[in-house]
């Protein structure tokens, strides 16, 4: 579904350019639900904003091989065709819902919007078609709550209308932002669910952006580990909690909560701050934060390397046998 192939992203400020994305390789397939997990700061959302041209030029610039969707290279794409592509064929939900739906119009409206831009319904074909919409992400009296405002409805209502919004044109890839970071955890898991059932519903490819590896844990196939703007691991979501790879994926299970027998453990830690990427990444970035670090991580920057079937690691130490990892 969707092909990306060495995406750069940088912001040039007044101290100097600060490189974001770095060399970000991955691929979507059809259906497949991709999550893609991580620190904030990482790149997640800047990598997914790229590839869609959601990013302000200047200060952003963004470059690489290629993004190749449905037959066309979206980094060469015209502002047309991408306006084109958003929202029709790649639907896009941002965090915030509060912030991204608009006060001063009604919900239905603003359903209507693509469905006028990108399928060229209007008037009761398209409130029909908002109004399904609404019913299908479980929104109640959908007729009705049409005529609404957003400050008229909760976060996880809000969320849903989002959801909405970005299937009003029946999208071949659906981008989630970390959709459920601002809701508490009961409506969490609706629209977890929600997602879920839509997925096999509709059949469309899902990319995930959390910070909550129990998410991951919950609905993806496969998850994508990102620290400095770099991916440092791609597994399957089973091998990846089962036989984490990278150091810094050991680290983030290690926060996770949980229990041992009647008490629960002491939450851990990552040591250390994310770094500011000033420059391309000539060395390891995780090495400042490291219990694995060697004198190698200090003079380059690992690639990704096959460790089992569709597994692959950027890191010198190999976890399977305790020491480095040879070429």
């Amino acid at each position: 579904m969707l092909q990306v192939t060495r995406l750069n992203t940088r912001f040039k400020t007044r101290s100097g350019d600060v490189h974001a994305v770095n060399s970000v390789s991955f691929d979507l397939r059809p259906g497949e639900l991709l999550g893609v997990v991580g620190e904030s700061g990482s790149g997640k959302s800047v990598t997914m904003m790229s590839l869609l041209g959601l990013l302000p030029i200047p200060p952003a610039v963004v470059d690489g091989e290629s993004v190749m969707f449905d037959g066309l290279d979206l980094l060469r794409c015209t502002p047309e065709q991408l306006r084109a592509i958003r929202g029709g064929r790649i639907g896009f939900i941002f965090q915030d819902p509060m912030t991204s739906l608009n006060p001063v119009f009604t919900v239905g409206f603003q359903i209507m919007e693509p469905l006028r831009e990108h399928m060229g319904l209007t008037g009761e074909a398209a409130r029909k078609r908002a109004r399904e919409l609404l019913e299908l992400v479980g929104i109640p009296d959908a007729e009705r709550r049409l005529k609404d405002f957003p400050h008229q409805f909760s976060g996880g209502m809000r969320q849903r209308v989002m959801i909405a919004i970005a299937l009003a044109c029946d999208p071949k890839v659906l981008i989630a932002d970390e959709p459920t970071t601002a809701l508490d955890v009961t409506i969490q898991a609706q629209i977890l669910e929600l997602v879920r059932e839509l997925r096999h519903r509709l059949g469309m490819a899902i990319i995930w952006i959390t910070h909550d590896l129990g998410v991951i844990a919950g609905i993806a196939d496969r998850a994508m580990v990102m620290y400095g703007g770099q991916i440092v691991e791609m597994a399957p979501v089973k091998d990846l909690f089962a036989r984490p790879e990278h150091p810094y994926t050991r680290a983030l299970l290690k926060t996770v909560p949980h229990l041992k027998g009647a008490r629960a453990a002491k939450l851990e830690v990552i040591e250390g701050q994310p770094p500011i990427m000033k420059a391309p990444p000539a060395a390891c970035a995780f090495r400042p934060r490291c219990a694995k670090a060697m004198e190698r991580c200090a003079r380059e920057n690992p690639l990704r390397t096959p460790v089992g079937e569709g597994h692959d690691v950027a890191c010198f130490w190999d976890a399977r046998t305790g020491g480095p990892r040879h070429a």
